[in-house]
């Protein structure tokens, strides 16, 4: 039986995009995830658990399955005791094919795919402080400070280190603050 699984992330957070894809490969059943969440993800519990010898599961990501590497080898685990397979389709990956898998391919894909949790992580976490109205990225001087860092400076009358300690513009940020005003 080919059974698709999804659950939503922020580029697909409706699984559209994903649904898609699973019924191009005919999949007999698909389960979704209600959330993005990494805790209780009690689809792909009972999903597991009701899995037969010869079922294959298909996602069309590795990170819609493992929310990490660690997660992935024992869920790969529980698919091989099962005698069951997995197919991700985005990787290209399909254990039901006995002719191997490239170690060096592997390694590319788990890169990849931890590469992927990170940003997905990374985007919700950004996503949930916009709406907290929290802002991200690294915080800007206030202009004030830094207008007095360079005056400071181009007086001429202070060391790096006093400027520093007065305005709390380090050394780097005077420097590129400089720079951006002489082009």
């Amino acid at each position: 039986m080919l059974i698709g699984y999804m659950r939503p992330y922020q580029e697909d957070p409706k699984c559209a995009d994903q649904l898609q894809k699973l019924k191009n490969v005919d999949c007999t059943i698909i389960i979704a995830e209600e959330h993005a969440s990494a805790k209780k993800r009690t689809h792909l519990m009972e999903m597991l658990t009701n899995l037969n010898r010869g079922d294959k599961i298909i996602i069309t990501k590795l990170f819609t399955l493992a929310d990490s590497t660690h997660h992935l080898v024992e869920l790969l685990e529980t698919i091989e005791i099962k005698r069951a397979y997995l197919q991700s389709l985005t990787e290209g990956i399909d254990t039901s094919h006995t002719d191997g898998y490239h170690f060096n391919d592997i390694v590319k894909h788990l890169l990849v795919f931890q590469s992927d949790v990170i940003s997905e992580k990374t985007k919700q976490g950004m996503y949930e402080a916009k709406l907290k109205g929290v802002s991200t990225g690294r915080p800007r001087k206030p202009d004030e400070n830094v207008k007095r860092a360079i005056t400071m400076y181009q007086s001429k009358k202070y060391s790096l280190a006093e400027i520093k300690e007065k305005t709390g513009i380090s050394k780097s940020t005077l420097y590129r603050y400089l720079e951006s005003e002489i082009m």
